[in-house]
């Protein structure tokens, strides 16, 4: 699966099966903000979404910028995956993603 980068609008995108799945994040404060993971039902339970989101937080590393997760989904990914020192956004609410 390929991944674009489209860093001035702040999404990693990949396109299955004619279907768009995204993150949309923020750079600020010296951190990435993973704010929305969206993948359609139709191409869903594939992995889609755990793919962007690591593809973000590696993005993140490599420019030496913190981890960081507004969005549900990026919270649990983050914690199933402590290597990464994530944290989670001082605007998150349980269960949802701020876009």
């Amino acid at each position: 699966m390929k991944i674009n980068y489209n860093l001035d609008e702040g999404i990693f995108d990949t396109e299955v099966n004619g279907y768009r799945a995204f993150v949309k994040f923020k750079v600020y404060e010296g951190c990435l903000d993973i704010r929305q993971t969206v993948v359609p039902k139709a191409i869903g339970g594939r992995g889609i979404a755990a793919a962007l989101v690591k593809e973000a937080y590696d993005y993140a590393q490599r420019q030496h910028l913190r981890c960081v997760a507004t969005c549900s989904y990026a919270v649990v990914w983050l914690e199933r995956h402590p290597e990464y020192e994530g944290e989670r956004s001082k605007d998150y609410v349980e269960g949802a993603c701020a876009i």
